[in-house]
């Protein structure tokens, strides 16, 4: 399969994955990959891949392998054993591989199995890169072209390590407009943005791909929290004009000590979920929106404990409004997360749960885009994360 890939069409992957499976015995093999919203499994259909039906993720085998990232196993009365395994990059949840046996595979080639699907997804994200294929295939609704920019912008939506776990969500996904997030993870050192520009649609998301190249450039330049909040703020004020601006919280942790720094520009404070506990961060009256500085933003510090979650978000997830008029509220995010947290859920799984909870909330009506990063610090529990 790796000699086959270097001059494999992405049109072709899942029909040479399902092709040089055969070697294991599996005598079908179906790849499915997770859409924008995070609600459904799409096949990838390819010459001689069996036809499919999308799989939702709530209610199904296939689904409850990609929610707890765990090989899974059915049998039928007729002795075809089928198991499901998550496509992942890292720890990112691409989908599932669906692959089909005449009988339970030997014991000796379940570690090769995983480790095949692995390559698998390597590839495809690979090939991601240069094709349209596999963007088209996850979109069950148009994107606008406002969203369009702003997946095009963002990082993976999930990052980790054996020291941090950082992972993120968009709604309205097919129509998201000025909220964003990035982050890199340098040496010992985490770096997290995470933005909200005025007004909605296009405009919004023309400051927001400013705002984050220009932090990007300010990053990778190596310059320190309020040289980088300077950087944003000169970018939007200098090339937008005075009416553009941003709210936004910028963060630095160092993995080795636990020591959070953080700018607060205009927006909703960071949280910490510790346990089942909202952790209240020291008063930090905040700067003024990145395009409106008039001077250097202060820089706030903390100290995360190991396993603290660290939250941030926009004001359309805690402002999200249910049809009688009650807010999300910070209360019900901390509850949520906390709640998943005792129950040993992984943060990945959470945000794609609170996403789908926050828009449930307002009956998949939001009124503003909602956006969240969560990142959580020394897990110490990789194997929930991997295969």
């Amino acid at each position: 399969m790796l000699n086959a890939s270097h001059l494999l069409a992405p049109d072709d992957l899942a029909a040479a994955a399902a092709d040089h499976a055969q070697q294991f015995g599996a005598r079908e093999t179906v790849l499915y990959l997770v859409d924008y919203e995070q609600v459904m499994l799409l096949p990838v259909r390819g010459g001689g891949v069996p036809a499919r039906q999308e799989l939702p993720i709530e209610g199904t085998l296939a689904g409850r392998a990609f929610r707890r990232v765990e090989v899974l196993t059915s049998t039928a009365p007729s002795a075809v054993h089928r198991l499901w395994v998550p496509l992942l990059d890292g720890i990112e949840r691409l989908g599932v591989a669906e692959l089909v046996f005449s009988g339970e595979p030997r014991e000796d080639l379940h570690d090769a199995i995983r480790a095949y699907v692995t390559l698998v997804a390597e590839l495809l994200v690979a090939r991601d890169a240069y094709t349209d294929v596999f963007a088209r295939l996850r979109r069950r609704k148009t994107l606008s072209l406002a969203a369009e920019m702003q997946w095009g912008l963002l990082p993976p939506l999930t990052f980790g390590t054996d020291r941090v776990v950082i992972t993120g969500g968009l709604e309205p996904a097919y129509d998201i407009g000025g909220d964003s997030f990035d982050y890199a993870v340098n040496g010992s050192t985490a770096d997290l943005l995470v933005i909200d520009s005025v007004g909605h649609g296009l405009p919004a998301a023309a400051l927001a791909t400013v705002a984050i190249s220009a932090y990007r450039h300010a990053r990778r330049n190596g310059l320190d929290l309020p040289e980088i909040a300077g950087a944003v703020d000169t970018a939007i004020a200098g090339h937008l004009g005075a009416s553009q601006f941003a709210t936004a919280v910028l963060a630095r942790l160092d993995l080795s000590t636990g020591r959070l720094r953080w700018i607060n520009a205009g927006h909703p404070e960071p949280l910490i979920v510790r346990g089942s506990s909202l952790v209240r961060l020291p008063p930090c009256p905040p700067s003024r929106p990145l395009g409106l500085q008039d001077g250097t933003a202060t820089c706030f510090e903390t100290r995360l404990q190991p396993g603290d979650r660290l939250l941030l978000y926009t004001d359309g997830i805690t402002e999200a409004r249910s049809p009688d008029g009650s807010f999300f509220g910070e209360e019900r995010l901390a509850d949520f997360i906390s709640a998943a947290a005792a129950a040993g859920e992984p943060a990945p799984e959470t945000v794609r749960r609170l996403m789908r909870h926050v828009l449930e909330h307002q009956a998949d009506q939001l009124q503003d885009d909602a956006s969240i990063v969560v990142l959580e610090w020394r897990t110490g529990d990789r194997q929930r994360l991997t295969l």
